[in-house]
């Protein structure tokens, strides 16, 4: 055979293979447009889908939308429910091997799963209701499903589970433990306490309690801090992550051109692709809801229904502590309390690894909570033989009753059965907020809060002395609340909720007041009036944080002239953080290196694990504790303004090396970049670049809106990685004016147009509505779904 016919033969082969793939991978798109007949419903279901690809669940019963909402979830979202049901149960590396062998035992030993089995059982009748009908929605769609369930299974091949009730509720502990997460802050103090004077330590965190210092010297002993030693990098979440954070505020009618109530919502968390959050709505003869879903959860988590609308914010309360425990001299299997000695509770998990042996985990606990020692990288080595540490946390308590807070919120018809339906929820403590048809507003913290036998949990605590022991919750009738105040304004960006007169603690780790101060200025200068105004103020990039050093910063004096140009750039900077400017990129990359040169000469190695934005403790250098300027490495004694002046000329060197030397041109979109990493597909080369979204946004970590970093990453320490993934401004008094967003796609598959479809709008501030009318929807739907009974129903 000649050679051209055997190289067009092996051509048309390889054409025939991409084709028959593409055609296989193609059978993991969904046929929205259809009529199906499922066993699960006892009337019709009609689901109809708008331009944006987002359902409109239209019901006679409650059961059957929740039956269509699991139909819908899992046609869009499969793959995200697998890996989350997986992720909270500590079985990810069945599927995906021993790199992910940390977290599976992480979660095993935190036993969120066990926890979520339990509350299946507690569950009222009607919650219940509503989960199986949901886990029977999704388990039709996967019987029913006659291609790909998703293209990641082409790279995975495995059968999944049908889904079940506990499956939904361990998203709840999931995002309980991550954004309850202050323990590692512990260690740190500690650590930072065995090499810096109490004073200093204090001085690091500005907001140091009052009895900081006998909790430090008194408390963790240098014979102790080896036991926490190693904790630090535990998975799943390195440190340095953006801590979990969002805006919100409400206005009633007075404070506003709308003539009604105005709620705006904007929820802060890590990025991935696809994000966390599903546009849906649901419509029956009783029940309307409209808003933000979970994948893999039959509860609306924040949106608009019926009388009301609310939304929320992490009130960053210290809901977990540490506790050193110390061994039984006599028998290692015992530990030592206030009332003698005590047996560890012991059992035993199995782990299966895709690829390999199971691996056998032996998970201790004590009184307090399970022992995280026993994960610490090299244990043997890492942790004090005579000691342990222990977790209690607020998730980890039984009895949670959380989905029924969620299930009974969206049916809420005023303050008093918003309030009811969330003295049910356990954790993590969260800000609730509240709009009514009826032109009134409030707010309330709902969730536990320990109340300490002594201190405040600011550095783990020695266990077998029991003074610092929970001994119970703060009742929900005593956390703070307000409602329909004068101004007729209640608002929240994380900041401090209630004042030095309230007689609970619970906590200290409030985020800066930036953001808090901002929304406030916006609204007493009249923003927020109308729906646009509001929609304008989430999109706002004006930085209070630069605005609040920069005065402080500006004292530097350099000789260099490209240093000396970028400070004349900065003294006429608005503070607006604008993906096109490069005066963002010269303050961000200073006040980074700042950061270095203030503390990194006396933390040494623990400089990765404190190192971030932190501009109060910044401005507490530069102002009131200016002997961090000096490098204690040298001889010579630095004042603040060398220190500033080595800090800038280390940061223009860096940035003119990397870009140029037309400062003009620098631009902060360029390392700002919104990330959206598939969290699996990212790490197969080629299909990321299919798979991972990315785009430029503007913002900051203290701007509305939010564009928060790790700067603690040495690669990429302005990549946007965490922020507003659900934008909402509700109208109560005209639901149809209400609008949503959601940062990438409804598609959790690479493979369809849907899959980033709103992240071009998102990064702009667009939104869109949801409130259309039946008629309007069947009219320019772009698919229709009918779920019928099955025959014989």
């Amino acid at each position: 055979m000649r050679p051209y016919k055997i190289i067009l033969r092996f051509f048309a082969l390889v054409g025939v293979l991409i084709v028959g793939l593409g055609a296989w991978l193609a059978t993991s798109l969904p046929w929205y447009a259809s009529t199906i007949r499922a066993g699960g419903v006892v009337e019709p279901v009609e689901i109809l889908r708008d331009n944006n690809a987002v359902p409109h669940i239209f019901a006679k019963t409650e059961t059957d939308a929740y039956f269509a909402l699991g139909v819908v979830h899992a046609q869009d979202r499969f793959w995200q429910m697998e890996m989350m049901r997986r992720f909270g149960a500590g079985r990810l590396a069945e599927v995906l091997g021993e790199n992910v062998l940390a977290s599976d035992k992480w979660m095993r030993l935190l036993g969120l799963y066990r926890l979520a089995e339990k509350m299946v059982e507690d569950v009222p009748p009607e919650v219940r209701a509503a989960l199986d009908a949901y886990a029977s929605g999704v388990n039709f769609w996967l019987q029913e499903d006659f291609g790909l369930l998703a293209p990641e299974f082409a790279l995975f091949y495995f059968t999944p589970e049908p889904w079940k009730p506990a499956d939904s509720l361990v998203w709840g502990k999931i995002m309980a433990s991550q954004l309850g997460g202050n323990w590692r802050a512990e260690v740190l103090r500690a650590r930072l306490a065995a090499k810096l004077r109490p004073e200093k330590v204090r001085e690091l965190w500005p907001a140091y309690p009052a009895d900081g210092p006998v909790s430090v010297a008194g408390l963790i002993q240098p014979d102790t801090i080896a036991a926490l030693a190693g904790l630090d990098d535990l998975p799943p979440w390195p440190h340095g992550l953006p801590k979990g954070a969002s805006n919100v505020w409400a206005l009633g009618g007075t404070e506003n051109q709308e003539g009604g109530a105005i709620l705006a919502n904007d929820p802060h968390l890590g990025f991935s692709a696809p994000v966390l959050w599903y546009l849906a709505r649901i419509e029956t003869p009783n029940y309307s809801v409209t808003g933000a879903t979970v994948p893999g959860v039959p509860f609306t988590i924040l949106g608009q229904a019926g009388a009301l609308a609310w939304g929320m914010t992490s009130t960053q309360s210290d809901i977990e502590d540490l506790f050193v425990e110390k061994l039984d001299a006599n028998e290692k299997d015992r530990y030592v309390t206030p009332d003698g000695s005590q047996a560890f509770t012991v059992r035993t998990e199995v782990i299966k690894v895709s690829g390999g042996d199971d691996v056998t985990l032996q998970v201790r606990a004590t009184r307090h909570g399970p022992v995280i020692s026993d994960l610490s990288p090299g244990a043997a080595n890492l942790v004090d033989k005579d000691h342990v540490v222990a977790l209690s946390a607020t998730y980890l308590q039984p009895g949670d009753k959380s989905p029924a807070a969620f299930y009974r919120l969206s049916r809420a018809i005023n303050w008093v059965s918003f309030k009811e339906a969330l003295a049910n929820f356990q954790a993590p403590q969260q800000n609730f907020f509240y709009a009514s048809k009826d032109d009134l507003v409030g707010f309330t913290v709902a969730g536990l809060a320990p109340v300490r036998g002594r201190g405040e949990g600011f550095v783990p605590t020695a266990g077998w002395i029991g003074d610092t022991d929970w001994q119970g919750f703060v009742a929900a009738d005593d956390l703070p609340n307000k409602f329909n105040p004068d101004n007729r304004r209640v608002y929240n960006a994380n900041n401090r909720v209630a004042g030095p007169g309230y007689r609970h603690f619970l906590g200290y780790d409030w985020a800066a007041p930036y953001r808090a101060e901002r929304i406030l200025e916006m609204l007493r200068d009249g923003k927020g009036r109308t729906m646009g105004s509001n929609q304008a103020m989430q999109r706002d990039a004006e930085s209070k944080m630069a605005r609040d050093l920069l005065p402080l910063m500006l004292k530097a004096k350099s000789e260099v002239p490209k240093s000396r140009e970028a400070l004349a750039m900065l003294w006429n900077w608005d503070s607006i953080m604008d993906r096109n400017r490069p005066e963002p990129l010269i303050f961000a990359t200073w006040l980074l290196e700042l950061n270095k040169v203030l503390y990194g000469d006396e933390l040494g190695d623990d400089l990765r694990f404190y190192l971030g934005a932190r501009p109060m403790t910044v401005h507490s250098m530069l102002t009131r504790r200016t002997h961090w300027c000096d490098d204690v490495t040298t001889d010579k004694t630095e004042d603040c303004r060398a220190t500033l002046t080595r800090a800038l000329e280390k940061a223009i060197t860096g940035l003119v090396e990397r870009f140029g030397d037309d400062i003009d041109g620098w631009r902060w979109g360029a390392v700002h970049t919104a990330h959206f990493p598939h969290p699996v597909l990212t790490h197969v080369p080629v299909v990321r670049w299919l798979a991972d979204l990315n785009i430029e946004t503007d913002g900051g970590s203290a701007t509305l809106n939010r564009g928060a970093m790790r700067l603690n990453d040495p690669k990429t320490p302005f990549r946007h990685i965490h922020g507003a993934g659900y934008r909402a401004v509700y109208n109560l008094k005209d639901p149809r004016k209400s609008r949503y967003v959601i940062a990438t796609g409804q598609s959790g598959n690479p493979l369809s147009l849907n899959y980033r479809h709103f992240l071009k709008s998102w990064s702009h501030g667009q939104f869109i509505p949801l409130g259309q009318t039946h008629n309007t929807l069947k009219n320019q739907s772009e698919a229709r779904t009918m779920i019928e009974p099955a025959k014989g129903k």
